[in-house]
C-alpha cells in the first residue's frame, strides 16, 4: 500500500511519518483512531487543509468487512478481507453478565495443524500486521459499542506473531487512545514453549491460556503436532515460569472430544499435569466441524469428567458454547456459513 495505515501507529509515529511537525497533532489523530472514526472529515478539531492532506497520505482502514454473521445467541462473526485478499474472521462474544469480548485473529490461517480445529486445516498464509489486528477490534466496537475484553484466540498461533501482537496491545492500551486495560487481555497458545518464556521475560504480562486438550504425550502428538517440539514436561516448566514471573494464574484449556480424551485415565493425566501449578482449567466440549473426524461429547460424559477434576480440588470452568450456528465457536473459525448439522 502506498498510503500510511494509521491504525498501526502510536501518536509520535503518526507525527513523524506524516511530517506533522507538531506532536499534539499526532496525539489528536491517534485519539480519533482509537475512537474508531472511519473518515478524516470526522476529525473535527483538525483543519480542513490537514484533513485533506491526510486523505492523500493516509488510510484509516486497510481492510474491509466482507460479511457479518449473527447467531441467535448474540454472537457476531465478521469475515474481513485484507488488502492482499487474504481473509480472517473475528468474533464478538457476550456472556451472561453482558460483558463483550473481541476474539481476534493474529494470522491468516494457521500452521499448527491441531486435528480438532477448522483453522488448522487451512494452512498458514501469513502473519497479520498490528494494524490488521487493531482494525478487527475497531470493527467489532463499531457494531457492539465499547468492548470489555480482547482475547487472542481467533485464527492463528499468537506466539508466532508476538511482535505484531505486542504493537497492537500497545496501541489499544495507550492512555491517549483506546485506553483498554491490559488486565482485560488474554493470549491463547497451543503450547509453544519458547514463546511463553519470551512473553514472561519481555511482556506484556497479560493473561495466558494454554490449549492443552490432553496431558497424554502420545495422544497430544497425534492431535496437536506442536507437542513434538514442545514436550509436556517442558511446557509445564514454562507455564510455571510464566505464573511466577507475571504473578498471574495460567488457564489450561481442553477441548473435550468424545471417546478420545474424556475417560478417567485422561482426567488423571490432566490432574497430574496441573498438580502444584497455579492454574485454572477451562473445559470446552468440542464444537462440530463436519470435515473433521471427531464427535462432540455427551452431557453425562462431560459432567463425569468435570466431577473427576473437581474432586481433586481443581478450579474447573465448563465453557458455554456460543456462536456454533455461524461457525463462530472455538475451533470453528474458517467456516463461512451455517452448516445443516449445527
Amino acid at each position: 500500500m502506498d498510503k500510511i495505515v494509521l491504525t498501526g501507529l502510536l501518536s509520535d509515529e503518526i507525527t513523524q511519518k506524516l511530517d506533522l511537525g507538531q506532536a499534539f497533532r499526532g496525539k489528536q489523530i491517534f485519539k480519533w483512531v482509537g475512537q474508531g472514526v472511519e473518515d478524516f472529515d470526522s476529525m473535527t478539531n483538525l483543519s480542513l487543509d490537514l484533513r485533506n492532506q491526510l486523505k492523500e497520505k493516509a488510510l484509516l482502514r486497510s481492510s474491509k468487512v466482507s460479511n457479518i454473521l449473527k447467531d441467535p445467541d448474540g454472537t457476531i462473526k465478521l469475515q474481513i478481507t485484507l488488502s492482499d485478499n487474504n481473509a480472517v474472521e473475528t468474533v464478538l462474544l457476550t456472556d451472561k453478565e453482558d460483558r463483550k469480548t473481541a476474539c481476534v485473529s493474529c494470522q491468516a490461517g494457521c500452521a499448527m495443524k491441531c486435528a480438532f480445529c477448522m483453522t488448522g486445516t487451512l494452512g498458514l498464509s501469513r502473519n497479520l500486521e498490528a494494524y490488521e489486528i487493531v482494525e478487527q477490534f475497531l470493527y467489532l466496537e463499531k457494531i457492539a459499542g465499547k468492548l470489555d475484553n480482547i482475547v487472542f484466540m481467533g485464527m492463528g498461533e499468537p506466539m508466532q506473531n508476538l511482535s505484531a501482537i505486542r504493537k497492537a496491545i500497545q496501541i489499544l492500551c495507550h492512555k491517549d487512545g483506546r485506553a483498554l486495560s491490559s488486565k482485560r487481555i488474554t493470549l491463547s497458545t497451543c503450547g509453544i514453549v519458547k514463546g511463553i518464556y519470551d512473553l514472561a521475560d519481555n511482556g506484556p504480562h497479560i493473561r495466558l491460556a494454554v490449549s492443552l486438550t490432553t496431558a497424554n504425550e502420545e495422544l497430544r502428538k497425534e492431535i496437536m503436532p506442536v507437542t513434538i517440539g514442545n514436550p509436556l514436561s517442558e511446557l509445564k516448566k514454562a507455564i510455571d515460569y510464566y505464573a511466577e514471573k507475571s504473578g498471574k494464574r495460567v488457564t489450561l484449556e481442553a477441548a473435550l472430544l468424545h471417546d478420545t480424551n474424556t475417560d478417567e485415565k485422561s482426567a488423571r493425566n490432566l490432574i497430574n499435569f496441573a498438580a502444584d501449578s497455579d492454574v485454572n482449567i477451562n473445559l470446552i466440549p468440542w464444537n462440530p466441524v463436519s470435515s473433521l473426524p471427531f464427535t462432540e461429547p455427551g452431557k453425562n460424559e462431560v459432567q463425569k469428567f468435570v466431577s473427576l477434576l473437581e474432586r481433586e480440588g481443581l478450579n474447573v470452568t465448563l465453557r458455554t458454547r456460543r456462536g456454533r450456528k455461524i461457525g463462530g465457536a472455538c475451533g470453528q473459525l474458517g467456516v463461512s456459513k451455517k452448516a445443516d448439522n449445527q
